[in-house]
């Protein structure tokens, strides 16, 4: 499960202006006009080329499960492309990104010091910069556990260090057992 990718591309998406195609057969045809010809389409789908234009004709009309799903990611991948840059942008150099969770959280401290994680739900609006840092290594085809790093990194920060006004002797900030997790721009 990628939830730190997938809750990036869900605060993106809030930002669309129109929904993207919900049926089948209006999806079909977006990606065909997207990748210019059916046979691409049939191969990004794991599907024959036949069924694809049969959706785009509308003699398919409802989709196994597993191809629904297919077919709505890769859909919601390529839809509003410049909104999508647009938002990713403004989060990353004025407005930052909100992430709200309620995991484990633990830190790495000196000894003597309580670093126990515990449960916790926090709420925290980040900088541009880790905004900026998290979508570059989306971007570049970063893991979940890399993203995950860089949020704890900026939770360690903002939230443990406020921004260097207390805990600096706090070496690391760990997550764990994610209960919920969102972003929001």
């Amino acid at each position: 499960m990628n939830r730190f990718g997938d809750g990036l591309d869900a605060a993106v998406q809030r930002a669309f202006t129109r929904p993207a195609p919900k049926s089948a057969g209006a999806q079909m045809r977006y990606l065909v006009r997207q990748m210019k010809g059916t046979g691409a389409v049939a191969q990004l789908l794991r599907v024959s080329q036949r069924t694809v234009e049969r959706y785009v004709k509308g003699q398919f009309k409802k989709p196994r499960p597993d191809l629904a799903a297919r077919l709505e990611r890769e859909v919601n991948k390529r839809w509003q492309p410049q909104i999508r840059a647009r938002a990713r942008q403004r989060a990353a150099t004025t407005g930052g990104i909100v992430v709200d969770t309620r995991a484990r959280l633990g830190y790495t401290a000196p000894i003597g010091s309580t670093d126990d994680s515990r449960l916790r739900h926090l709420t925290v609006a980040l900088p541009p910069r880790y905004a900026a840092r998290l979508f570059d290594a989306q971007q570049s085809g970063a893991s979940d556990q890399q993203l995950q790093r860089i949020t704890a990194e900026a939770l360690k920060e903002v939230y443990f260090q406020d921004s260097g006004r207390r805990a600096g002797s706090l070496e690391e900030v760990h997550i764990t057992d994610i209960e919920h997790l969102d972003f929001d721009l």
